[in-house]
């Protein structure tokens, strides 16, 4: 029989490993944590029965993933929760730029920039069930809808603040810029707009949605997925040397590009070797998760019943402070992610007591604390919510990285997304998840289409190892 092994638990290596169980292969998964799950793991981090995701929290990318749903996770005790209120992005004045999941209640909201909001993603959403599978995909090779990835993809070449430009209002602007910043890069470079735009698009296609029970419900279900089809699953392995592994046909590495120089070494093809050492990783997460009795006093009503709330003011400020931790300046006021998955899953919460995750953009391996701005960004725009927090944790760069090795210097992205990165991942070839070694492969979130709990990378790589398979029978 055939057979497979996977390095690395993370959403990229369960997808990989349950999709060839699923086609026949005898997989077998090691991951060094005494979990699986990678960034998409939760815990009970601060209260008993308070539940906080660790790392990937918001889903709007992996509802609609052709990997996840080729494998019927549903079937397999996934659910999909939504928000009321999908994102919110509040100003000082009160008013906010809201995103709704209907394309046009949002245009509704966005007033006088409602027509152009509507022309710049209405046609994409309409069509995403046909686009989702070309943007989740690498970039070079033959489309097969050619026009749409077209008028998909145009937009997003322009750096995020020109695209602003499209918008009068400062509410529509700062939303943009919020969502742009997702991609953890200076908004006014070329591409800056492609990570926004895609986010933005499959959100309102599917929902910014959660996962019931914690985003570690993903994995649990793609475990489901794998051992039903005969796949086995070690944690508390970790593989340092190849020579660790098993003999395989195929070889999946769910590890970022550094990790794979090290662990292959001489072994590696030299110029396979030198591009996974000078692997570029971005700027890093400081996440502070607090238990907030009563929720947030969000000065803004339509914040109180999102799902994330971005803080960063008006565009400028959050290009700002975007620029300033790409080149290694921890900003006065940073961009803040904020988190309020249990108004769509309850469960999340103790009686009263809500779990909020919060978490900034600083520089890579930035060793100072962070903490306090955070607290800031909420107090500025929700006053008395200090007096509200009944527990808080801190999650630093280098704790990210002690947690899972891929995020190195707590870049949770597995990469800096620079354009090389964004079209051909981790090195310059035709097959991103090649290696250069016979039957090895990489499928973390250092291949196309880049980060997220969406498993198409690991997915790509799947399909590149039974390739290479088929290319091998007689």
């Amino acid at each position: 029989m055939t057979s497979a092994v996977i390095v690395g638990g993370g959403p990229n290596g369960l997808a990989a490993a349950a999709l060839l169980a699923k086609a026949g292969l005898r997989v077998t998964l090691f991951e060094a944590a005494d979990e699986v799950g990678g960034g998409t793991r939760s815990h009970e981090a601060l209260l008993p029965g308070l539940l906080h995701d660790h790392c990937s929290a918001i889903h709007p990318m992996a509802v609609t993933s052709p990997a996840l749903q080729s494998l019927d996770l549903a079937g397999h005790g996934l659910r999909w929760r939504l928000p009321e209120v999908d994102c919110v992005h509040p100003l000082d004045d009160g008013t906010a730029g809201v995103l709704l999941r209907s394309v046009e209640d949002t245009a509704r909201m966005l007033a006088a920039d409602g027509a152009r909001y509507r022309a710049l993603v209405g046609p994409s959403v309409s069509h995403w069930g046909e686009l989702a599978g070309e943007v989740m995909r690498p970039l070079l090779g033959v489309p097969a809808h050619p026009l749409l990835l077209a008028r998909f993809g145009l937009p997003t070449v322009a750096p995020a603040t020109l695209l602003a430009r499209l918008f009068r209002t400062p509410q529509a602007q700062a939303l943009w810029a919020g969502v742009a910043a997702h991609a953890l890069r200076p908004l006014s470079h070329p591409f800056s707009s492609a990570i926004g735009l895609g986010i933005l698009t499959a959100g309102h296609a599917a929902g910014w949605a959660v996962a019931e029970g914690g985003s570690q419900s993903i994995a649990r279900s793609l475990v489901k997925v794998l051992r039903e089809h005969g796949g086995e699953v070690h944690t508390g392995v970790r593989v340092t040397d190849a020579s660790q592994l098993p003999p395989a046909d195929v070889t999946l590495l769910d590890l970022a590009p550094g990790q794979v120089a090290r662990i292959y070494g001489d072994r590696l093809p030299s110029r396979v070797r030198t591009a996974y050492q000078r692997f570029r990783h971005g700027p890093a997460a400081f996440k502070v998760d607090v238990a907030v009795e009563g929720g947030v006093p969000w000065t803004n009503a339509y914040a109180r019943r999102a799902g994330t709330v971005h803080l960063g003011g008006p565009l400028a400020e959050v290009a700002r402070a975007e620029k300033a931790v790409a080149s290694g300046r921890m900003p006065e006021r940073p961009f803040v992610l904020v988190g309020q998955q249990y108004l769509a899953d309850p469960s999340r919460s103790a009686g009263n007591v809500h779990p909020v995750w919060a978490y900034a953009h600083v520089p890579h391996g930035y060793d100072g604390d962070a903490t306090e701005a955070i607290l800031t960004q909420l107090e500025r725009f929700a006053p008395g919510t200090r007096e509200r927090i009944v527990a808080l944790r801190v999650t630093r760069p280098a704790d990210f990285e002690a947690a899972n090795p891929n995020f190195v210097g707590g870049d949770i992205l597995t990469g800096a997304e620079t354009i090389p990165r964004l079209v051909l991942g981790a090195r310059l070839t035709f097959d991103p998840y090649s290696t250069g070694l016979d039957g090895v492969f990489l499928c973390s979130a250092a291949t196309p289409p880049g980060p997220g709990a969406h498993g198409m990378c690991g997915a790509g790589a799947a399909t590149s190892a039974l390739r290479h398979l088929g290319s091998r029978s007689p």
